[in-house]
């Protein structure tokens, strides 16, 4: 007998929207002569001595459950890493491995967030950042960059004004996805003690903490640097792109002591625990991976530079600056809909790049290029794609 209630997930889940860089890169996957630039991330392969690390914990059998927040060497190694980064000490008392970053900012959202609560966040930005929030029963305000001087940069007056007592968390992404943008030392005081007097939750997402663009800086300005462990404060963190480990999963969350405990029990009722030949990867690459994080930062300085120059050479095309990550977001006068410029560009020239509505309404006329490639060649192509392309549609 059929059931007469219709088999369907709850409402909130059901208005989300797909992935609208899946969708252009199911249309150009299996292309051979695909050049793809939609993902974000590198394409160069993990380093050795970390999968060997992964190799040798499979070999000896590290295959069964652990603890819930992580390893302890893998804790205190974060510890270190982290404390020596931002010249205080981190203790491993505020630190939670987690299975990718992505399942830090859930953990960190189930941990904080209620249904009903408000979240504000910084616009343009990855998806599943604002997402998350409004899966659990928020509501998200976007507070959106803008482009001063040539460059990405954020209205302080409009995000205090948007910053009410009222607001739990604030959603912070710097180095920016999609756009680069990075916040500076002033903007993390300021943005600091306004949500301290507010008590206003700062969730930071540092994936791309490491790559900027500034040769006289380790790292891009953080809330680590001025926080203390009772600011409510949560930073969530990767090993996937500093380190080209995306497809080993693994992410951390530094937050204040009092709520590591909560979030050990989110982590079990979640995944468990991660994967431990994962967490002795990590372990090495937090040993022995500062060399190869400076290469890597130099390596995306000069292809960020060979992009932006030839985008910017093309007709039609401004390219605001960034102070750091993997991508060049950009927009071509005349084309407003760059989704469907994107399947366009996959049908017409082979060219991958994700159009900049996946990252929210403020990025409909804009398009998103990784530019994390091992040569610039692959570059020089890409932009050879588009040139042809618009030479045929002006």
């Amino acid at each position: 007998m059929q059931s007469s209630f219709p088999l369907v997930s709850r409402n909130t889940i059901s208005q989300i929207s797909p992935s609208l860089i899946r969708e252009i890169a199911n249309e150009g996957m299996d292309r051979p002569d695909m050049l793809a630039f939609w993902f974000g991330e590198s394409d160069k392969p993990t380093p050795q001595f970390i999968t060997d690390a992964a190799i040798t914990s499979l070999q000896q059998g590290e295959t069964r459950y652990i603890q819930n927040l992580g390893r302890p060497y893998l804790r205190q190694a974060l510890s270190d890493y982290l404390s020596q980064l931002h010249g205080h000490t981190i203790s491993s008392d505020q630190l939670a491995i987690t299975s990718a970053g992505i399942n830090g900012l859930m953990l960190v959202a189930q941990t904080v967030l209620s249904p009903g609560d408000k979240v504000v966040a910084i616009t343009p930005v990855w998806p599943n950042v604002v997402e998350i929030p409004q899966i659990l029963g928020a509501s998200v305000e976007r507070v959106a960059l803008t482009v001063q001087d040539g460059a990405w940069a954020l209205d302080m007056d409009l995000l205090l004004s948007a910053l009410t007592p009222d607001v739990r968390m604030l959603i912070i992404n710097s180095p920016g996805n999609p756009t680069g943008w990075t916040i500076t030392d002033e903007e993390v005081q300021t943005i600091l003690a306004h949500c301290r007097k507010h008590g206003i939750w700062i969730l930071s997402d540092d994936a791309y903490q490491r790559l900027i663009y500034a040769s006289d800086r380790h790292y891009a300005p953080s809330f680590l640097d001025y926080a203390t462990p009772e600011d409510r404060l949560i930073s969530v963190n990767t090993f996937s792109k500093a380190w080209l480990m995306t497809g080993f999963r693994v992410g951390w969350v530094v937050a204040p002591p009092s709520i590591i405990d909560a979030l050990g029990k989110l982590i079990e009722f979640n995944t468990s625990c991660l994967f431990e030949p994962c967490q002795r990867a990590a372990q090495a690459a937090l040993l022995g991976g500062e060399s190869g994080i400076i290469s890597l930062r130099a390596e995306l300085t000069h292809s960020y530079q060979f992009l932006v120059n030839g985008l910017r050479q093309l007709p039609g095309v401004s390219v605001p600056e960034s102070g750091g990550g993997m991508y060049a977001f950009f927009r071509i006068e005349g084309f407003d809909d760059t989704t469907t410029l994107a399947k366009r560009l996959v049908r017409e020239s082979a060219l991958g790049l994700a159009p900049g509505a996946a990252f929210g309404p403020e990025g409909n006329d804009w398009l998103r290029w990784c530019h994390a490639v091992s040569s610039t060649d692959k570059l020089q192509q890409g932009l050879a794609r588009l040139s042809e392309f618009l030479a045929r549609n002006r």
